[in-house]
């Protein structure tokens, strides 16, 4: 069983020790003396982010997913035609440097948009601030991935006046972060720790299946997967993978089903992973299951990223993998 010394040694700039303060790091950041935005006249809201900070993106996206407002997320270079200037435009870059994220606030301040821009300083902050644009600095702790409970609940504490969710919401997803850190953190490395257990079950190339409302949550497993563990892996929504995806089952492969289900799932949702769940084990293939707790959207979301986040972190050191070093990454931006 994985032990602190294995954490110390091969975590080397001690990304755990982040993921164990998650809860006090949202706590703050949403009692931050941050200014909450002034809006009015908005009809459409578009978030802007890439890799984590489009994960964060995401779960706005779900906050969103039962208002009246029009909500899109952005992962690129190009606004939609449909903006104007009823469209508030959310940029969100931790390094502030991100290339498509200051691609969308320069189109957005050409068009006439609503504009408020979230990152750590960079191009970002620089062009906000020489163009008068809404702009509040959140800062970096330890990378742009580990940084997302900071960035999440700093944003949310902005966006207060035009949020769906009350704050009792907010508050009760942190007090449910520290009964999840309880059982995940690395003071407990035993085999009741939900998320070291799943990171001894990652076998292969693992597909995580996910029903819409959590989204949010399989891409940001699928990325800490990619960035932590340097692990390919891939997702799909649960009902288009029984459309096409649940063929490529029919060959043996590498691939591990990991099911990312909701405890209050819409009935037909439940219907098909009780159908999945049929015909893996029909055909011996073995997955796994992850479960969401109860509760509001937000609370869902960030604990259920939370879990899988950690055990991200722990299958790194399992496979003996420095889990902070993105080269790759690197290399890209070099690039640019």
């Amino acid at each position: 069983m994985l032990d602190i010394e294995n954490l110390n040694s091969i975590d080397v700039k001690k990304m755990y020790q982040v993921y164990d303060e998650w809860p006090e790091i949202s706590q703050n950041a949403y009692n931050t003396k941050l200014e909450p935005i002034e809006i009015s006249n908005i009809n459409h809201i578009i978030f802007a982010g890439m890799g984590g900070s489009g994960a964060i993106c995401d779960i706005f996206s779900s906050i969103f997913s039962k208002s009246s407002l029009h909500i899109s997320v952005i992962k690129g270079y190009v606004l939609p035609k449909t903006v104007n200037k009823n469209t508030l435009v959310v940029t969100i870059s931790v390094s502030g440097n991100t290339v498509e994220t200051l691609a969308i606030l320069k189109q957005a301040k050409n068009i006439g948009c609503k504009i408020i821009s979230f990152s750590s300083g960079g191009e970002i902050k620089k062009f906000s601030q020489e163009n008068n644009l809404e702009y509040r600095k959140i800062e970096q702790i330890h990378s742009p991935r580990s940084s997302f409970s900071n960035y999440l609940f700093g944003i949310l504490k902005v966006l207060k006046p035009v949020l769906p969710i009350d704050e009792k919401d907010i508050l009760d997803s942190i007090e449910q972060l520290k009964i999840t850190r309880n059982n995940i953190s690395s003071k407990n490395l035993t085999e009741s720790n939900k998320s070291l257990s799943l990171a001894y079950d990652i076998k292969g190339i693992p597909m995580i299946y996910y029903p819409f409302g959590l989204m949010a949550a399989a891409i940001r497993f699928k990325n800490s997967l990619q960035e932590n563990a340097k692990q390919q892996s891939m997702t799909e929504d649960i009902l288009e993978a029984c459309h096409n995806g649940i063929i490529a089952w029919e060959k043996p492969s590498l691939v591990q089903p990991i099911l990312i289900e909701g405890k209050d799932d819409f009935i037909k949702t439940k219907e098909r992973w009780g159908i999945m769940r049929e015909y893996f084990q029909m055909n011996k293939i073995s997955f796994k299951e992850i479960f969401s707790i109860d509760g509001n959207i937000l609370t869902k979301l960030i604990n259920l990223i939370y879990v899988l986040d950690y055990a991200t972190l722990y299958y790194s050191v399992i496979i003996k993998t420095d889990p902070s070093p993105t080269k790759s990454i690197d290399f890209i931006k070099s690039k640019l």
